[in-house]
């Protein structure tokens, strides 16, 4: 029973770390109504920053400047800490009057996407800023000398320190919230902010000073647990900031006592868990330590998904507009043919991208159906392909499947695990929604893709997918000494564009209309008649079955399948791309395909401006702050709306001129000659 007290109590320390960001979240949340996905990467900033500061330098976070300002030495504990803090509150406030200050009135999605772009213009600049160490060891703060509650029962009090600095932290903002002038303020802009603006009161400031609070007490607590820790760039961005979503949740992003007790529980339980791996026979002994908390979480918001609440905030624009679509044999042969062209006639860097391209847009398309028909939110779409690229794996080493049953039954799999996780959509929605389908995601993560059983048996521990072959065909990428075969980018080009016809028919469909009227409004859909949660399983099937598709295709690329290309990052950019080139339309999925990482577009930058590898994670994040605060309908709908003005501008003209010269009456001549 000792050894079970030992591992609870030893996760307190990380219960802490998770608590103080689920902290920040409730914080932001109330003031400002935003779930910043960045939060973590930010606390992860001021860590690298102290810890910078502590080894004789200040890193600087403009690209094109000197990397860091050098000191004669270690700047000592107070400074270090003063200077720590300030770029704190200054990055708090900086993100968000520059990023999401515009956004106030914008979709929730469109806040998701500028956070992830924060992300991952944070994650990048660590990895420039700090390429020399990017995993870092911080020196002691908190006391360290361990402590006995009986003779079998000794742990170190650094975790414990930080438990109680966290608690207090607590007590602090919960009592401020009740008796500060401020904090009133912010409570009542949280309940009503018209009325809050009729009272005199700025919503605007109430959420710059949120989000100056929330990073000051998050980087406070993370450079105080950094010595606990090995620093790098994904401890605080994802192992400790997802379960503190999750300890959000079950606060309702109001309660700061019930998220510091979920954040607490979360962590000592995840470090019992590892105990009772190597104690216990049945326990799992993969994923269980990340992954069963989230499975928690989401049973935990299908039972009180009713009673998330919402700020009552200013009703924000609508999601981006979904086009008409129009179906010819020019708009698909087209692409087709030229795509084609490349991959024959272009070297194998442009074929490369080109097929990065093709699969991106794949991808892409599932967002289009989930998120642009649907109003569904999902950042567990890399999740689903992964599915279907072990799947793939399976059925095609071990049972036989031929190629292009394997696919399909593969990506049927994956749209299964869809509907799973899409099934808490029938009782919540918005950014809720979003923070379940990231914890499903992780899970499937955890639990199936770090699990031997299914990702042994190739190089390197993945599992080997071999080539597609069609009769005596072998359609694979690589084949003998060939190792970039356009014949297979040609095959990528003919699935994304059956998908592509099929996306279109569903979007004219009856489907399709009842898909968008539920996007519409819910309750005005079932009232005539429109079954809304056969819908929403009907929207997470289909986009699985995309996705899945998707992570086939890839599979078949590299020929094996690793739980490295189907992480959270990847879901979650994945989701940033497709809204950046345009979420509601099939165009919008070809164009994001363009854009993406290592597709046409940076190929041709490369080419254009030279190597941008070693900036291209920022440039992308940078794009996807910018697209999303300037043209929250992505690039594809900004130019439709543009071009739309254009063809009204140009259409009142001819009309003003028609009408003007059906008015205009011819004088009669004079003069001598009349």
């Amino acid at each position: 029973m000792s050894d079970y007290l030992f591992y609870l109590l030893l996760g307190a320390g990380a219960g802490a770390i998770i608590a103080a960001l689920g902290l920040g979240l409730v914080v932001t949340y109330q003031g400002s109504g935003v779930v910043n996905f960045a939060h973590g990467a930010m606390t992860m900033w001021v860590a690298y920053v102290y810890a910078d500061l502590r080894s004789g330098a200040y890193p600087l976070p403009i690209p094109g400047l000197t990397p860091r300002v050098r000191f004669d030495g270690d700047v000592g504990f107070a400074w270090a800490m003063v200077m720590s803090l300030v770029t704190a509150a200054a990055l708090g406030l900086f993100i968000y009057w520059v990023v999401f200050r515009p956004l106030r009135r914008a979709p929730l999605l469109a806040n998701i996407v500028a956070s992830i772009g924060v992300l991952i213009v944070l994650v990048s600049l660590v990895a420039r800023r700090f390429s020399d160490k990017t995993t870092i060891r911080v020196g002691s703060i908190l006391p360290r000398e361990p402590v006995s509650f009986s003779d079998s029962l000794t742990v170190p009090r650094d975790g414990l320190w930080l438990t109680l600095c966290v608690l207090l932290f607590a007590g602090v903002l919960s009592a401020s919230s009740r008796y500060t002038r401020v904090g009133l303020q912010t409570r009542a802009a949280a309940e009503n902010e018209k009325g809050a603006i009729l009272r005199g009161l700025s919503p605007e400031r109430l959420a710059a000073a949120g989000f100056v609070v929330a990073s000051v007490i998050s980087g406070l607590v993370g450079i105080l647990a950094a010595p606990m820790i090995q620093l790098d760039s994904s401890v605080y961005t994802f192992a400790f900031f997802i379960p503190a979503l999750g300890a959000a949740l079950v606060g309702k992003f109001r309660s700061v006592w019930a998220t510091v007790g979920a954040g607490l529980a979360i962590g000592m339980i995840q470090s019992t868990f590892t105990k009772l791996q190597g104690d216990v026979g049945w326990f799992p002994k993969y994923g269980a330590r990340e992954g069963l908390p989230f499975v928690l979480i989401i049973v935990a918001m299908m039972v009180f998904g009713e009673g998330l609440p919402s700020r009552g905030e200013i009703d924000r624009t609508r999601l981006p507009s979904v086009p008409p679509a129009r179906i010819s044999a020019m708009r698909i042969i087209a692409p087709m043919v030229l795509a084609s062209a490349g991959l024959i006639f272009l070297g194998p860097l442009w074929r490369a991208a080109i097929m990065t391209t093709v699969i991106a847009s794949v991808i892409a398309l599932s967002f289009v159906v989930l998120t642009g028909f649907g109003g569904q939110t999902s950042l567990a779409q890399l999740a689903f392909a992964g599915i279907a690229g072990f799947g793939l794996s399976r059925l095609a080493t071990e049972w036989g499947v031929p190629f292009p049953l394997a696919p399909l039954l593969a990506a049927v799999v994956a749209a299964i695990f869809g509907v799973l996780v899409g099934i808490p959509a029938l009782r919540i929605r918005g950014t809720n929604l979003a923070i379940v389908t990231l914890a499903g995601g992780l899970a499937i993560a955890e639990f199936i893709f770090k699990n031997p059983t299914y990702v042994g048996g190739g190089a390197n521990g993945a599992a080997v997918v071999p080539n597609p072959r069609l009769g005596g065909w072998d359609l694979g990428l690589v084949l003998g000494s060939k190792s970039s075969r356009p014949v297979f980018g040609i095959v990528l080009v003919i699935v994304l564009a059956a998908l592509c016809v099929g996306v279109a028919n569903l979007r004219r469909s009856t489907t399709g209309r009842r898909m968008l009227a539920i996007r519409s409004n819910e309750r005005a859909a079932s009232a005539i008649g429109i079954n809304v949660a056969r819908g929403k399983v009907l929207m997470y099937a289909i986009s699985g079955f995309i996705a899945g598709i998707g992570g086939c295709l890839i599979a078949y690329r590299f020929g094996s399948v690793s739980d490295a290309s189907f992480g959270v990052i990847a879901s979650i950019t994945a989701l940033a791309v497709a809204y950046l080139g345009g979420i509601t339309s099939v165009s919008g999925a070809l164009t994001s395909g363009v854009v993406a990482a290592s597709g046409v577009l940076f190929f041709v930058a490369n080419g254009a401006f030279g190597s941008l590898g070693e900036w291209e994670a920022t440039i992308s994040g940078v794009a996807l702050i910018v697209i999303a605060v300037r043209n929250p309908e992505g690039l594809v709908g900004t130019l439709r709306r543009h071009s739309g003005t254009v063809r009204r501008y140009f259409g009142q003209r001819v009309a003003r001129s028609s009408v003007a010269e059906s008015q205009t009456v011819v004088a009669p001549s004079t003069g001598p000659n009349r």
